[in-house]
């Protein structure tokens, strides 16, 4: 892959990204709703499958502390450049950034030993049946970092986690994940489904 397509699939400036938070960002947004938000209320956040960024950034717009985590170190770094080129973008980039923390490493490992409000898991999804569904940037991440075969594991660690709930993003009409309890809920997008586990008290 090219230099000039890993920038634009981790571009917080210019784009898809740019353009929605130039547009605001909304907590109505079905990730939002599914992560918490709610009158009066911002949770705090781990983003346990970082990736792109994306889904934090939109987060981080709209007013929540997010910690990222990704184990790939090659996609940990081009994320961590990224975001360093926005925070240099503008002071309003700069105070979204603020609010993101990436941390390099495995899930499985970090979870423990941390705790919010909500954990967000987003697993590579099962293949499409039809590829050029796929958009690039996501085609270009399965190529950094492969299948997610662990996705069971990374969510059991999720759900170990000290939070309020936990929200698994997956494709909107895919079988649940072979293992996995049933959702005290979903919250459906276009392409996507969010199934929120809500944790008990502790």
């Amino acid at each position: 892959m090219s230099t000039s397509q890993l920038q634009s699939a981790f571009d917080f400036v210019n784009g898809a990204v740019g353009y929605r938070f130039r547009s605001g960002a909304s907590r109505k947004d079905a990730l939002a709703r599914a992560a918490g938000f709610g009158k009066g209320t911002v949770p705090t956040i781990i983003d346990a499958t970082a990736g792109l960024g994306r889904d934090a950034f939109m987060l981080a717009t709209i007013g929540a502390q997010v910690t990222l985590l990704e184990r790939s170190r090659e996609v940990h770094d081009h994320l961590r450049d990224a975001l360093a080129r926005a925070a240099a973008e503008n002071p309003e980039l700069a105070a979204v950034v603020a609010r993101m923390t990436l941390i390099s490493g495995d899930a499985r490992d970090l979870l423990p030993g941390l705790r919010a409000d909500t954990v967000i898991v987003d697993p590579m999804h099962p293949p499409r049946t039809n590829s050029a569904e796929v958009k690039q940037e996501m085609r270009l991440l399965r190529e950094l970092v492969g299948t997610d075969p662990d996705a069971l594991e990374l969510m059991q660690a999720a759900l170990a986690t000290d939070c309020r709930r936990v929200v698994l993003k997956w494709p909107l009409r895919a079988a649940p994940l072979e293992g996995l309890r049933k959702p005290s809920h979903s919250i459906g997008g276009k392409t996507v489904r969010y199934d929120v586990f809500m944790m008990p008290a502790r």
